[in-house]
C-alpha cells in the first residue's frame, strides 16, 4: 500500500517544521509514503521557510540539520511542496493536493499539531482490512483531548447532527480534520467548496455514493485564537449552507 499525506498549510511558520517531523517519523510497515505540503499563500514566514526546503530537496538533504536541527527526520521519505498564488482557503489547496496524489489512500493532515500523525496506523486499520473506503478519525470517541470551548462543541454537535439528518450517516464528528480516502473516491467528484466548507460538501458527496464509512477515535490537542485557531462563527453558518446545499440540490 502506499499513503498519500496531504497537509494544507496557511501561516504555520511555528509549527510547520514539527509537523513534517512527526509525519516523517510515522512508522507504517510495508507502507509507502508520499508527503505533499499545499502552502495558501501564507505571509508569516511559512512560504519563505517551505521554499527552503524545497530548495534543499532539490539538492538532496542539503544543510539540514542547520535549517531544522541536529535531531531533524526530515528527508526519509521525499516532500513534494506546492505554493498556491493566491489565498484561497483549506479546501482549494486540498483540491490540489488531491490532483498530486498517487497513493492508494490519501490523509488529509493539518498543519497546527491539533492532530497527531502517530494515529495513522489506527486510521489505516479499516483500510488494511479491506472493510473501508473512507474513514473518519473522531474527537467524541473516547481518546484524550484538549478542554476548550463549550460553543465549539455545541455547534460541532449541531452541524455533525444536521448533516447526519440529511446524509442519514451516523457520524460522531462530521468537522474532524482527519479524514482518510481511498484515492479513487477522490477521483469521483469536484471539491468545489474553498474554505471549511470542504467536510460538510465531502461527507455529503461521499453519502450520496454510499461508500463504507468507518469512524475511528483519535486524540485532539486543540488550540485557542490566541495560539492561531483560524476557523470562527461565519464558518459555522457557511458550513449550514453546505449542508444544505450539497444533500438537498
Amino acid at each position: 500500500m502506499k499513503l498519500s499525506v496531504v497537509i494544507p498549510v496557511y501561516n504555520e511558520r511555528r509549527f510547520i517544521a514539527e509537523i513534517l517531523n512527526r509525519v516523517q517519523a510515522v512508522h507504517l510497515e510495508d507502507i509507502k509514503v508520499q508527503i505533499i505540503v499545499v502552502d495558501d499563500c501564507s505571509t508569516d514566514g511559512t512560504r519563505e521557510f517551505l521554499e527552503e526546503i524545497a530548495e534543499a530537496s532539490l539538492n538532496k538533504g542539503g544543510n539540514l540539520a542547520k535549517t531544522f536541527g541536529p535531531n531533524t527526520k526530515l528527508f526519509s521519505q521525499p516532500i513534494k511542496i506546492l505554493f498556491q498564488e493566491k489565498n484561497q482557503g483549506k479546501g482549494a489547496a486540498l483540491r490540489r493536493g488531491f490532483k498530486e496524489a498517487t497513493g492508494d489512500v490519501v490523509i488529509v493532515q493539518d498543519a497546527d499539531l491539533e492532530y497527531d500523525p502517530s494515529e495513522y496506523p489506527k486510521l489505516l486499520y479499516p483500510f488494511l482490512r479491506g472493510v473501508a473506503d473512507v474513514v473518519y478519525g473522531s474527537r467524541f470517541l473516547g481518546g484524550p483531548h484538549r478542554v476548550l470551548y463549550f460553543w465549539h462543541y455545541i455547534g460541532n454537535k449541531v452541524l455533525t447532527l444536521l448533516s447526519n439528518m440529511l446524509t442519514n450517516l451516523n457520524l460522531t464528528d462530521m468537522e474532524t480534520g482527519y479524514k482518510v480516502f481511498r484515492r479513487e473516491v477522490l477521483g469521483e467528484f469536484d471539491i468545489r467548496q474553498n474554505r471549511f466548507g470542504f467536510e460538510p460538501e465531502i461527507t455529503a458527496k461521499i453519502s450520496k455514493k454510499q461508500y463504507r464509512i468507518y469512524e475511528t477515535p483519535i486524540s485532539y490537542y486543540g488550540r485557542t485564537y490566541a495560539e492561531g485557531k483560524k476557523i470562527g462563527w461565519l464558518d459555522g453558518l457557511k458550513a449550514i449552507y453546505c449542508i444544505i446545499r450539497y444533500n438537498l440540490f
